[in-house]
């Protein structure tokens, strides 16, 4: 339930940041998310009393995942989404397990990739060849860049997903704990870096408050407390499979909210890429005949 719950809520998150970039700008969003998301995840630390960590250890890791997991690809998602859709950038979200298989084979070398899960992963990329649809013509216009931003985005969560498991997985923090050091980080980090990224005019109206209230309280604090349970449970590249269901939730909720279109190319290429992910994750086999 937590798995499907936090799946709608990040799937919303792409209709929420949308809506919050008619008044504020793409660091005033990653800074707002940021530090609602802390103030919620420390109101339930403070109501059960748990107790922080002592390690520096511990925290220099979390420090890390502070930056990888959440100043980074808030900024590139928010940026990127004033050039491109909702819905397009629900479905790139879904390259995550992908990205999440190399990191954790290759760079951490966590898991070991089989022959069939390299092929998912070449099976992937070409899914986001589709999705980008080089056939209209590459002009390296504002929307191309944000496409490659938002893989560089989840590229970000493959990263941290892998650090995770390699470094901070046997600590002894609760989920709430470990949401409240990683979102609380930084948000940190993001006040310091306000005059950079925050301080700008903003225009408000009860949508882009009500949108960013959502995007700060359930989308960066209840649902990371359901995405750090399911980790637990089921660890990070099982996971990581939530991205299934935001891109039907972002792809709908942006075509009925905000009237967004969507290119065939987009869901052919999802499709795709769905599939490359089956293989990366091993999930897809070969039936054989029991022998006589």
């Amino acid at each position: 339930m937590q798995f499907v719950l936090a799946g709608v809520v990040w799937g919303s998150s792409f209709l929420f940041m949308k809506v919050a970039l008619e008044g504020i700008s793409p660091g005033q969003v990653a800074w707002s998310r940021l530090v609602l998301g802390a103030l919620t995840l420390g109101l339930f630390v403070a109501l059960r009393r748990d107790h922080l960590p002592r390690s520096l250890a511990v925290w220099a890791h979390m420090t890390v995942l502070a930056v990888s997991f959440c100043v980074l690809p808030f900024l590139l998602f928010s940026w990127a989404q004033q050039h491109v859709t909702s819905g397009l950038a629900s479905i790139y979200n879904a390259t995550t397990p992908i990205m999440t298989a190399v990191m954790a084979g290759l760079l951490f070398r966590v898991e070991k990739l089989k022959s069939l899960q390299i092929a998912g992963v070449l099976v992937g990329i070409l899914g986001v060849v589709v999705i980008i649809g080089p056939w209209q013509g590459l002009d390296l216009s504002q929307s191309l860049v944000a496409q490659f931003a938002i893989l560089g985005a989840t590229a970000c969560y493959g990263f941290s997903l892998a650090y995770m498991r390699r470094f901070v997985s046997d600590t002894g923090m609760s989920a709430l704990v470990f949401s409240f050091l990683n979102i609380g980080i930084a948000a940190a980090i993001m006040i310091v870096l306000t005059p950079v990224v925050a301080w700008s005019p903003v225009s408000l109206d009860p949508w882009i408050i009500g949108a960013v209230l959502l995007l700060g309280c359930l989308g960066t604090g209840v649902a990371y407390i359901w995405n750090q349970n399911t980790v637990r449970a089921w660890g990070p590249t099982r996971a990581s499979t939530v991205t299934y269901i935001t891109p039907v939730v972002g792809v709908a909720l942006g075509v009925l909210i905000l009237g967004e279109h969507v290119s065939w190319n987009e869901p052919v290429g999802a499709l795709v890429v769905f599939l490359g992910i089956l293989l990366a994750q091993d999930r897809l086999r070969l039936s054989r005949r029991p022998r006589e």
